[in-house]
């Protein structure tokens, strides 16, 4: 493919991998100072992040400005255990968000990849959702600015994934018509679904191989449990 899209967050970068870790150990240093225990305080923080994110316009608006929202779930998880303390609450988000920073990290077959279709002479976009901050920090971090000729993040263009302008905002940047290009990702709608819709061949990373659920009705190009299947082939 002579445009190839790829999704950031749980395709390239272990996103999700250290979330739960990363609350625990949060709830852990901030418990004393909040005045509740630790096991209360890590019950209470799943409930608020469940009920946070469950809301798709929530989620669809707070994405944007990680450390607020972050900062939204810890002061309904303390105000469950009855603590109501602002500052504890941004305390508790800046904590987490270092956490998490540095627990995400690039899956091993992420750099291969990108060298591989660079090599290729594909043109490669990065197409990812989210808080600009935050995205731009992953991307200097793990050195992959250098691997894209557009990339394309949410909180920067002012609109993200599945939306169509999205897509045809990489695609024009690529000179490439949607017949020319792939978009691999994790999430089904996003990823899969909202690429299809402008003509893009869609494919799903499924790197815990959970299989599609029963009611999708989405019709994927194809399906792959790592990056490395797209190239292996090519191997000598």
């Amino acid at each position: 493919m002579p445009a190839i899209l790829i999704d950031l967050d749980d395709t390239l970068l272990d996103y999700s991998g250290g979330v739960d870790a990363s609350w625990e150990s949060t709830c852990a240093a901030v418990s004393a100072a909040a005045g509740v225990d630790t096991a209360a305080l890590v019950t209470a923080l799943l409930d608020a992040r469940q009920w946070f994110w469950a809301d798709p316009v929530r989620q669809r608006r707070e994405r944007v400005n990680m450390l607020n929202a972050w900062q939204q779930i810890a002061a309904r998880a303390l105000a469950d255990c009855g603590c109501v303390t602002a500052s504890l609450a941004v305390s508790m988000a800046e904590d987490y968000a270092e956490r998490r920073r540095q627990a995400m990290a690039l899956f091993p077959d992420a750099r291969a990849t990108l060298e591989h279709f660079r090599a290729a002479g594909a043109r490669l976009g990065l197409v990812t959702n989210g808080d600009t901050r935050q995205q731009r920090d992953k991307i200097e971090r793990h050195g992959l600015g250098p691997f894209f000729d557009v990339i394309v993040i949410e909180g920067e263009f002012g609109a993200g994934k599945p939306d169509e302008v999205v897509y045809r905002h990489a695609l024009d940047a690529l000179r490439a018509a949607p017949t020319d290009a792939v978009m691999i990702g994790d999430h089904l709608e996003n990823d899969v679904l909202g690429s299809q819709q402008v003509g893009i061949l869609g494919i799903w990373l499924d790197r815990p191989g959970v299989g599609l659920p029963a009611d999708c009705t989405i019709r994927l190009h194809r399906i792959i449990r790592g990056l490395t299947e797209l190239h292996a082939a090519d191997r000598p």
